[in-house]
């Protein structure tokens, strides 16, 4: 991948503090390639080879590219998602103790708490305020040095290095400045915003770690950023579904948002936003609720969230057969009791769609005495039933404030995702199943 190229996903990363600007972002590159956006309150008009984007909740969205003819239709579907482990602002927030001024909050998702301490910190999301008669969506990133949350010195905590442990509402409460009163927070948002106070009605804020993105290593073979997870894939993902086109089939980008916590909410994986879309895109085009059942037998997903690379100083933590290794491809995603969607079909689809793109392709299951994590596909096809894939890209420290990645492997995932994005499925029978360029 050309240094221009990762420099643009981590400048993409970088303006994308909250799932709130990276849907902005997503949305700015999307009308840039002339894609219209359709919103969900209004009525939609859509034309064969017509290029289309709808948003909900301000941090999830999905894009989508009309093919020439409806005959044989399928679906090629990938999702990420925009969210990312970090702490959110509660209602209330000052809290006025012994001469500090902290902010009360609590966790979202499951981070590496030790990774939030002794670091500049700024504070990102939306705030939400009167303007005349309406009640609108104000989008805020303080950049700054606004916050830090301080460590305990080793001299009054002699485990520091041995037996760490944090509670969320003692040792992770940011610390922003002095004082013997606590202060109005609208105020501060009133300032940044440059609004009356009066104004500010409500927030949706989050602590943001204002590492800027990093190429390293001796041939420069590493990234580092904040959200690699999963930020990295809904850039590549995008880029590639920008640089495909299929004739018959209907491309779908989503990116979802509340993967970190879940997914049950409305603008989530869990939620119905891919189906009601779907279900809009056929209505629109005079289709049928047979042609939408017909079209998803012959579809395939593909849920792109990172992947754990085999650590270097504690391997053992790995599958001892299934070992994963930066810049050495996309890794597909396997759990017996379907934590990933990934199956023997599946797979097979994605490693030829791979092999035709001139992508490697490694493994990940997770030891069998280790409990791992879940992700998109399998809570995205309890709502829409579709072959899936669970795949990602391969990185270090994951849910760190500040994540490692491959500097190649962002490219391969361009290129696998264009190669899908380009091909046409159907299936003429049960187990038979026809992938072709189209």
């Amino acid at each position: 991948m050309e240094y221009t190229e990762i420099q643009d996903m981590l400048d993409f990363i970088a303006a994308s503090p909250t799932s709130f600007q990276a849907v902005e972002q997503l949305k700015a590159r999307l009308t840039e390639a002339g894609y219209e956006e359709q919103m969900e309150s209004a009525a939609w008009t859509l034309t064969p080879g017509g290029r289309y984007f709808t948003i909900r909740n301000h941090s999830s969205l999905l894009a989508w590219q009309m093919p020439e003819t409806l005959d044989q239709l399928s679906f090629n579907i990938v999702a990420s998602h925009s969210d990312a482990p970090t702490f959110k602002l509660k209602p209330n927030a000052v809290i006025c103790e012994n001469g500090y001024l902290k902010l009360n909050t609590e966790g979202y998702g499951g981070m590496l708490c030790s990774t939030w301490m002794d670091r500049p910190l700024g504070l990102a999301g939306r705030v939400i305020v009167r303007e005349g008669e309406q009640i609108v969506s104000r989008y805020l990133n303080i950049e700054r040095p606004l916050l830090t949350i301080p460590s305990l010195a080793i001299h009054m905590n002699r485990e520091a290095n041995t037996n760490a442990s944090y509670n969320a509402q003692k040792d992770m409460l940011p610390l922003i400045g002095l004082g013997s009163e606590p202060f109005d927070m609208k105020v501060l948002l009133a300032e940044e915003l440059g609004i009356a106070q009066a104004d500010v009605l409500s927030f949706d804020l989050y602590l943001t770690c204002l590492q800027k993105g990093y190429v390293w290593g001796r041939h420069h073979e590493f990234i580092s950023s904040p959200h690699l997870d999963d930020l990295q894939c809904a850039y590549t993902t995008l880029q590639g579904f920008l640089q495909g086109h299929s004739r018959r089939s209907l491309n779908v980008y989503c990116c979802f948002d509340n993967e970190e916590v879940g997914s049950r909410t409305r603008q989530g994986a869990a939620s119905t936003f891919l189906i009601d879309t779907l279900r809009r895109i056929l209505s629109a085009v005079q289709l049928k609720e047979e042609e939408l059942q017909r079209a998803l037998a012959s579809s395939l997903m593909i849920s792109a969230d990172n992947a754990h690379a085999v650590h270097p100083n504690v391997p053992e933590k790995s599958d001892p057969t299934n070992r994963v290794y930066l810049n050495q491809g996309i890794v597909i995603k396997y759990n017996a009791n379907q934590s990933y969607t990934s199956d023997a079909i599946s797979s097979a689809l994605f490693v030829e769609l791979c092999r035709q793109a001139g992508v490697k392709t490694q493994y990940f299951t997770n030891r069998s005495d280790l409990k791992g994590g879940g992700t998109l596909g399998s809570i995205s096809t309890s709502q829409v039933s579709i072959a899936s894939v669970d795949i990602g890209l391969p990185q270090l420290a994951m849910h760190s404030c500040n994540e490692t990645a491959g500097v190649e492997d962002s490219a391969a995932m361009i290129r696998a995702i264009k190669q899908f994005y380009s091909t046409h499925r159907c299936m003429p029978e049960e187990g038979v199943l026809i992938q072709q360029a189209d």
